[in-house]
């Protein structure tokens, strides 16, 4: 590949509008620029500005790609509209992602767009660990445990290349969190499931509850769907449990004076601990814990905390490394390798763009 391609990533949140741009040229990978807005227009505003080259793609984060997009795929007026109709299956996320692509193709005319769904990697996991247990007709109408993260699970096995071992479970940990188990490279089982506010506790969502809750909520307190959304979304987690904040590192500066602050951490890391016993169930063992996202990145004592008790899993952390974010934090005795990776989803959104168009 001589010919040098610009390429434009839209990751877009609840608030805000993350983008990044690269450039690929002869084999090589350059990060051009980076950053967030609040829109797609003042995204293009922004790069206009810094006079930076119009890009020769785009490519997109999509949250949720249903049951029938399980790769990356060109955008197209018929993949548009197929994706106004999975909104119900993640309506906080799909809306204003489908708007990014729609105003992408208005400000930037012409330039090709890639969709690359952050279900598609759990898409290859066995059917029995896709399906819910209810009845089939459900399963006909996609209503499956899809798993999330996957464009960042793709970007560390990548990363990993020929070192990756045959039992894995990569950890990406921040406000939204999950955790795959993979053997032999492909994807056996993972955490979250029909929507990302399954699991284990993340920053505000609540993980896996028991049905009846919703039920008793619903029965006899009066909730309707708004009201449980907002609750499973945005009010439990860790700023549920603490009562004061979802992002873990001010938890961890209150955790030594505020009891529901230090009682918030440790649920977390219980909750990661006991989901990594199940994923390695899976596996029939583990050999290699990989620490990604925001916390599991920068958080050391939450890595300290959850690897505490996995020791019959032949985990063995190094202090020292640890505290020092090492890329490999397990002692030369460990079992089980422990590593840390710092994950880069706009990176593999460029990279699958590229592969797909150019």
């Amino acid at each position: 590949m001589s010919e040098r391609r610009v390429i434009l990533c839209l990751n877009v949140g609840s608030s805000t509008c993350k983008f990044a741009m690269y450039s690929f040229e002869q084999g090589a990978e350059k990060s051009i620029a980076h950053g967030e807005a609040k829109t797609i227009d003042a995204v293009i505003d922004e790069l206009d500005r810094l006079a930076l080259p119009r890009p020769d793609a785009v490519g997109h984060r999509i949250v949720h790609g249903g049951p029938n997009h399980a790769a990356p795929e060109i955008v197209t007026d018929e993949l548009i509209a197929e994706l106004k109709r999975l909104i119900p299956f993640a309506p906080l996320h799909m809306p204003g992602e489908i708007d990014a692509i729609e105003a992408s193709a208005l400000r930037l005319a012409g330039v090709p767009q890639v969709a690359c769904f952050d279900t598609a990697f759990h898409r290859a996991m066995p059917e029995l660990a896709q399906r819910l247990p209810l009845p089939r007709a459900l399963w006909d109408e996609g209503i499956r445990r899809y798993g999330f993260h996957g464009i960042s699970y793709e970007y560390i096995v990548q990363t990993l290349g020929a070192s990756a071992p045959r039992r894995l479970v990569i950890a990406h940990l921040g406000n939204g969190a999950s955790m795959a188990a993979l053997l032999d490279g492909r994807p056996l089982e993972t955490t979250m499931g029909f929507t990302p506010a399954g699991g284990f506790m993340m920053g505000t969502r609540s993980g896996d509850l028991d049905p009846g809750v919703m039920l008793y909520l619903i029965e006899e307190k009066g909730y309707d769907g708004a009201r449980l959304s907002e609750l499973v979304n945005h009010e439990s987690g860790l700023r549920g449990v603490s009562g004061i904040s979802a992002d873990m590192k001010q938890l961890l500066e209150a955790r030594e004076s505020n009891p529901q602050a230090a009682e918030a951490i440790a649920m977390f890391c219980y909750q990661i601990r006991k989901s990594i016993g199940a994923l390695a169930a899976v596996l029939g063992g583990l050999d290699m814990l990989v620490f990604t996202g925001g916390i599991g990145e920068h958080a050391s004592s939450v890595r300290d905390e959850v690897c505490r008790g996995l020791e019959h899993l032949g985990v063995a952390i190094d202090g020292a490394r640890n505290e020092s974010h090492r890329e490999t934090i397990s002692t030369d005795a460990s079992r089980c390798e422990v590593r840390v990776i710092a994950t880069n989803e706009n990176l593999m959104i460029a990279r699958h763009t590229r592969k797909l168009l150019f």
